[in-house]
């Protein structure tokens, strides 16, 4: 009797379990012929980022050449949805998905700018956190890191690509390493709220423009950011407080273990 009552126990859960399944499996049919009666939008992004709103992504949505709201849940194209939300440069992410409710939800993650790149041609694109470019918006400007100079990066006619995709571009295009720079800025907040401009030389070097000071800090090709930025941050602290930096014109960072600095010729 006992050894029937052991037996029928994880026959029971798997009964138990079947019906579930096909409790949940006809619930699904069913809701494929129910009608959509709602459309819900929510926009994720940085804080202050308004490349894109909930109105743009509800129109977008609605604007697939097919009737959605009213449409039985199962005849609405998902896939298709989400494809055209990603086509829009501004969008990192989408992600459409019904409820039983008959609520279609739409999430949208817009990209996250960290750097403006403007071109010697007067043509600029962002870059965002991910590596992706993006183009510019006519009606808002982020307000990130600005990398001007000696540029003729592609991002501003290219549309959206990852800027470290191609290593066999790298001779003649800057944006990975811009990016690799801005990231690096972006993640210290003494550097954040202190450069707010990079100019690229005819050479191809970095050279940083401070808010303070009216000096400029060339740290050369984008490479060992963590030692020179090292070296200029004790320079600020230990150096800075015995002379008036508005002497120097000129930081340069480039040379091991060391400084050189250039003072200002005029007053």
């Amino acid at each position: 009797m006992n050894r029937f009552k052991r037996l029928l126990r994880p026959l029971l859960i798997v009964l138990g379990v079947l019906c579930a399944v096909v409790i949940l499996g006809f619930v699904e049919r069913s809701s494929e012929h129910e009608p959509i009666t709602d459309l819900r939008v929510l926009v994720d992004g940085a804080a202050g980022m308004h490349f894109i709103d909930e109105e743009a992504v509800r129109r977008e949505v609605l604007d697939q050449g097919v009737a959605v709201m009213g449409a039985p849940m199962g005849e609405v194209d998902m896939p298709r949805i989400e494809d055209a939300l990603r086509n829009i440069p501004c969008v990192a992410e989408a992600e459409a998905y019904r409820t039983l409710d008959g609520v279609l939800h739409v999430k949208v993650r817009q990209r996250e700018p960290i750097v403006r790149v403007l071109n010697r041609d007067g043509s600029s694109f962002y870059i965002d956190k991910d590596g992706w470019t993006m183009p510019t918006d006519p009606d808002y400007t982020a307000r990130v890191l600005v990398v001007t100079g000696a540029l003729n990066e592609p991002g501003a006619r290219d549309g959206v690509y990852a800027v470290h995709a191609n290593d066999s571009l790298r001779a003649v295009q800057l944006s990975d390493d811009i990016h690799r720079l801005a990231l690096f800025i972006g993640s210290d907040p003494l550097w954040a709220a202190l450069i707010d401009q990079v100019v690229v030389t005819r050479d191809g070097e970095f050279e940083l423009i401070p808010r303070v000071g009216g000096h400029r800090v060339l740290i050369g090709d984008g490479r060992d950011l963590q030692q020179r930025f090292a070296k200029l941050k004790l320079f600020y602290e230990k150096g800075i407080p015995l002379a008036d930096w508005r002497r120097y014109d000129r930081l340069d960072l480039r040379y091991a273990d060391q400084i050189v600095c250039t003072k200002r010729t005029t007053p």
